[in-house]
């Protein structure tokens, strides 16, 4: 049997600690409740405060859970029932476009696809939830950085590297194209991550009206873009998933 990791539940024990009674609670509260050397119950502290699992107070020295732990805690949920609105949804969308599609969400300064649905055919595919994506190249990222102020900010922070000679990198040129993405409702990716490869992807927001995610498909460029501009039919079924899934998790009309 696999031995657990005694550093581990001490911070899960220390988590479970802060969570419950006093909102804060001193090192030495900490130490002797789960009996530990006040060195060890420090040094735990001290590393779950730099992972932003942690907050101390600058006046009286006292520990409470941090912003990060709950923002992990709420974007569970979140994509939880993102997830479970959208299923129904994305495959209808796979089968009226032929194409792959992918729901997104920001984390960690890109795009972390929670779900995708294969291309509706006999090709051989590889599933790519948990796979990342970038924020400025990507038509998912594009729509998150354009509708969302965290991934925006994140997206202007982040090193822009060009992936192909059609990446807009240019801080300047990165937000002149944020503000078509807002103006036209949707963002495109016409081989700027991948040659041979364009995306189109729309925003998704819940009750609060708060972005939350994009949905997106991606394929051939020639089967996208055959003409040289994308198919707008295409554009119209993304959006048409994208305002879909919105009115599920109770935004309403958009």
């Amino acid at each position: 049997m696999a031995r657990n990791i005694q550093s581990l539940e001490r911070a899960a024990a220390m988590l479970r600690l802060l969570a419950g009674g006093e909102r804060r609670l001193g090192l030495s509260d900490i130490a002797s409740s789960l009996g530990l050397a006040k060195g060890t119950a420090h040094g735990i502290l001290r590393t779950l405060q730099q992972e932003g699992f942690v907050e101390q107070d600058d006046a009286s020295g006292r520990y409470q859970l941090g912003a990060e732990l709950l923002r992990l805690g709420t974007t569970y949920l979140d994509v939880h029932e993102l997830r479970a609105r959208a299923l129904v949804w994305t495959d209808d969308l796979a089968r009226s476009s032929g194409e792959s599609v992918y729901l997104g969400v920001l984390h960690q300064q890109g795009v972390l696809i929670v779900h995708h649905v294969f291309r509706p055919d006999d090709s051989r595919q590889v599933l790519e939830i948990g796979a990342m994506q970038p924020l400025h190249s990507t038509a998912l990222g594009k729509v998150l950085a354009a509708y969302d102020p965290v991934a925006h900010s994140e997206a202007l922070e982040s090193d822009r590297k060009p992936f192909t000679d059609r990446t807009v990198y240019d801080a300047d040129d990165f937000e002149h194209l944020l503000d078509i993405t807002r103006a036209r409702g949707y963002a495109a990716d016409i081989e700027e991550t991948w040659e041979g490869v364009a995306s189109v992807a729309a925003p998704i927001h819940d009750r609060r009206r708060m972005p939350v995610g994009a949905v997106g498909i991606t394929g051939a460029v020639e089967r996208l873009r055959p003409d040289g501009e994308l198919r707008p039919e295409l554009i119209a079924a993304v959006r048409d998933c994208a305002r879909a899934v919105s009115r599920d998790l109770g935004a309403g009309r958009f």
